[in-house]
């Protein structure tokens, strides 16, 4: 089975503090005060107090072309890339050309050559390294990436796989875009970047990726997203989500659960992708957990905000470093994206 060996995160260099963010709302709606009052609402209830971005807070509004949104996307996605493989890689003690295949995710910025290929010409990975990109699976991406890795080494359990996320929200803020969606979006996404590294080898004290399992919800295309237009990416999201989730999860986890012989009550750790503040408090009531379930989830949300694919990796870094744990204790993972769409893991320490 795939171990989680090490983990790395890491975020730009300017920091947003929320009640900073609330006073420079009026350089962007004050033409609106009705929308104005109902920002500072939205930031003020959606449990983030800090975040990181790309450029300092007030140049945001500056709107940048096309072009130079997607150059500074480049270049951050790959400094940012490059700081949590050589963490991950250190940690892990592997060398580059050990690792057999990379899967990289994001979907606030496009690159062709991908990330991956930057990252082995920096490194000097094996020219025979395998790679994977993955750009539309959203916030679900980094515990996709997960699960894909764990199939390729139950086919290949002697080989080492790298999961690089990174995503940068701070560059799809749209100034000129009104909608509800982009002002929630505005208040809950945050840029970061993170590694994983797996082995086909059981390490102890480790955690064990022993089921996975891939949901789409039919007929949900509107309830996430983002639309490409002129002037760069605008979000799609759906108040409905909260209400989505409560009304899937209970069954979808039983489901799970109940195939490999468990249920909600055996599993001790719950990995949760920190969507929204509603979002938790969605799972927390749909599970019968409680709020101290929620806590690492619930920590990074308030002080990355929500960082898309790169979330859950966020979470699995702050939960291996920080969080005790047993041998034979069960770990729950679940991340949600667009499509609508749901990534359930199933973690065995070992």
């Amino acid at each position: 089975m795939a171990t989680l060996c090490a983990t790395a995160t890491a975020h730009p260099s300017h920091r947003y503090e929320r009640d900073e963010v609330i006073r420079s709302l009026p350089l962007w709606l004050e033409r609106d005060q009705r929308l104005l009052a109902l920002a500072r609402r939205v930031f003020e209830n959606a449990a983030v107090q800090t975040r990181y971005g790309c450029r300092p807070l007030l140049d945001l509004a500056r709107p940048l072309s096309l072009t130079d949104t997607s150059q500074l996307y480049q270049r951050s996605a790959r400094a940012l890339g490059e700081q949590v493989v050589h963490d991950c890689l250190t940690q892990a003690n592997v060398a580059p050309r050990a690792v057999d295949l990379i899967i990289s995710t994001s979907c606030t910025g496009f690159m062709i050559p991908s990330l991956d290929v930057y990252l082995a010409n920096h490194f000097g990975f094996s020219p025979q390294v395998k790679r994977l990109p993955v750009t539309e699976l959203g916030c679900a991406a980094g515990a996709m990436a997960l699960a894909r890795a764990a199939d390729y080494l139950r086919a290949f359990p002697q080989q080492t796989v790298l999961v690089v996320a990174v995503e940068l929200p701070s560059l799809t803020f749209q100034l000129h875009d009104l909608s509800a969606a982009n002002v929630v979006s505005s208040a809950l996404f945050g840029d970061g970047a993170a590694a994983v590294l797996l082995s086909g080898k059981g390490q102890k004290g480790k955690p064990q990726i022993i089921a996975t399992e891939s949901t789409l919800f039919p007929h949900t295309t509107e309830v996430m997203g983002f639309e490409l237009k002129d002037s760069g990416f605008h979000i799609i999201l759906s108040t409905e989500i909260p209400e989505l989730v409560r009304m899937e999860v209970p069954g979808l986890v039983a489901r799970f659960l109940g195939q490999h012989g468990y249920t909600v009550k055996d599993v001790t750790h719950f990995l949760l992708h920190p969507g929204g503040r509603r979002v938790l408090e969605g799972l927390v009531s749909a599970l019968g957990i409680t709020t101290a379930h929620t806590e690492v989830s619930r920590t990074i949300l308030r002080d990355y905000g929500n960082l898309s694919s790169a979330a859950v990796l966020f979470i699995l870094d702050q939960f291996l470093k920080h969080e005790q744990t047993h041998s034979g204790e069960l770990g729950l993972l679940l991340a949600f994206g667009p499509g609508f769409s749901a990534e359930t893991m199933l973690l065995r320490w070992e």
